[in-house]
């Protein structure tokens, strides 16, 4: 049967009146946890009897702040075959992600694949992505290059066929971590270890940055290094696609201009565009970088969100830094001490619906590892850690992961039934259209920020003492009490 009016009029009172008992009511007028599923949940049967008196009303703790087939997984690095002990360290910690660095050898069969994620699965790992080595005949466009695409085109096929999601891989002709060092800080953090890059440091007398090509390395112009990416990308990425596969190139880093003689082609955001612009497929995308998105000098966030809406956010590689020359001078530091906003960048993942690997990476040095002797790898030597750093990284990665949830699942839901509450006023007649927009674009406002701007909320508020209609202008300034009730203190 058809609602009149007043009808219309009254649900819309209705929805205002539970909301401000703190019952979240979706659009349909049935609660909001049956209608949006896990992203809200009513309170618990103990909850408040009125607004704001918990910090996060919509969710269940910790049942729906955990990681989950729908949220950003936290991923390290494994072997195909990780010992017991490797496993027990990291299931101890929480990580169930296997980022897998010792891949077969080229090409992969489904079949070896399929073996890997039955032994890893069974020791209660998934795996998040594997790595795949791009020969030096691809970058440089040498003899044999095709015959090593091939071999990647059926290792995709592969991958597809075993159910692994994400690929991984670099693309440079040097990687000039000549230009590493160790940067103590003996003043925030007495004495812990920082893995710094110079352009300008010198090795063997000579600078970073005027380093020769090593023997056997041709030189090579920017545009020719691209046309060398370009043809592999047209090659593999329908391949990948058809596949089901998303291919992740990690940015070059450290993203120097020039690597001993030779340009880097993924080296900058503009070089980073250029490469969605050149494929256009989800397969041909990024791991985004936390850390090297500010050594280049832009925003990771703000990067982020314009990778995220082209769904080209492959793999994501969580750390910070503090930049003092882009490109040239910078140190890695730890994930609470950098440049990049950490929380903004992992609510931002949340907010994209993004649901694959999360890498925290690169630990710094600390005394604990140090007494330890845990301190081994590429970057030992260089203000690299070990594994105490590694909790610590992961640790607070999780953090901004559990804080994210609870912003975007325990707050959004409000919002929700502020635009719901409008859109039937609206439907009903008793609010503008001029109007409809200006509550709404507040909404958007309130949504946008980091909690619910108290100043969008009082732009809503007032829009709302505007409306002539007297039921409903009772119950939007109503739900805008509501929402400034629900505002952190």
């Amino acid at each position: 049967m058809a609602q009149s009016r007043r009808d219309v009029l009254r649900q819309g009172a209705s929805l205002a009146a539970v909301s401000a008992a703190g019952v979240t009511v979706a659009a349909s007028g049935t609660p909001a946890a049956a209608a949006a599923g896990e992203s809200a949940a009513v309170p618990a049967e103990s909850g408040p009897a009125a607004p704001g008196n918990l910090a996060y009303p919509y969710l269940k703790w910790p049942e729906q702040v955990k990681e989950s087939t729908n949220t950003p997984r936290l991923c390290q690095w494994f072997s195909r075959n990780p010992s017991q002990a490797t496993v027990r360290r990291w299931r101890q910690a929480g990580v169930t992600g296997a980022l897998i660095t010792d891949p077969p050898r080229l090409p992969w069969t489904a079949a070896t694949l399929l073996a890997d994620r039955q032994r890893l699965e069974a020791a209660g790992l998934h795996i998040t992505a594997y790595l795949i080595n791009i020969t030096d005949s691809i970058v440089r466009g040498q003899e044999g290059r095709d015959q090593q695409i091939e071999y990647i085109k059926q290792s995709l096929i592969a991958a597809g066929q075993a159910g692994i999601r994400v690929v991984e891989y670099n693309f440079y002709v040097h990687r000039l971590t000549e230009g590493y060092y160790e940067l103590i800080d003996d003043e925030d953090r007495l004495g812990a270890g920082y893995t710094a890059f110079d352009y300008h440091r010198e090795v063997d007398g000579v600078p970073v940055k005027d380093l020769p090509p090593r023997p056997g390395t041709p030189l090579l112009t920017y545009e020719q290094i691209w046309d060398n990416y370009k043809y592999f990308l047209d090659r593999v990425i329908p391949v990948a696609e058809a596949a089901g596969v998303r291919l992740a190139v990690h940015p070059n880093d450290p993203p120097a201009v020039i690597s001993r003689g030779n340009p880097q082609v993924l080296a900058s955001v503009a070089d980073w565009k250029r490469l969605i612009d050149t494929y256009d497929s989800p397969s041909n995308g990024l791991t985004v970088h936390a850390g090297v998105t500010p050594e280049v000098g832009h925003d990771a966030v703000e990067f982020l969100r314009y990778v995220g809406a082209k769904d080209r956010v492959n793999h994501i590689h969580y750390r910070n830094v503090t930049v003092d020359k882009p490109r040239e001078r910078y140190a890695e530091v730890f994930p609470d001490n950098g440049e990049t906003d950490m929380f903004a960048f992992m609510r931002e993942l949340v907010r994209q619906g993004y649901d694959r690997g999360v890498l925290a990476e690169h630990p710094r040095a600390l005394d604990f590892d140090r007494e330890n002797g845990s301190i081994v790898g590429q970057y030992a030597g260089v203000g690299g850690g070990g594994h105490g750093g590694e909790l610590y990284d992961t640790g607070y990665a999780r953090a901004m992961l559990q804080a994210a949830l609870i912003m975007e699942r325990g707050r959004k839901p409000v919002l929700d039934d502020a635009e719901a509450l409008v859109n039937r006023f609206y439907a009903a007649g008793a609010v503008k259209l001029a109007d409809r927009a200006r509550m709404q674009a507040n909404l958007t406002a309130a949504d946008r920020l980091a909690e619910q701007s108290e100043a969008a909320i009082d732009r809503f508020a007032d829009v709302a003492e505007e409306v002539e209609d007297a039921e409903a202008r009772a119950s939007l300034t109503s739900m805008a009490a509501y929402l400034k009730a629900q505002l952190p203190t």
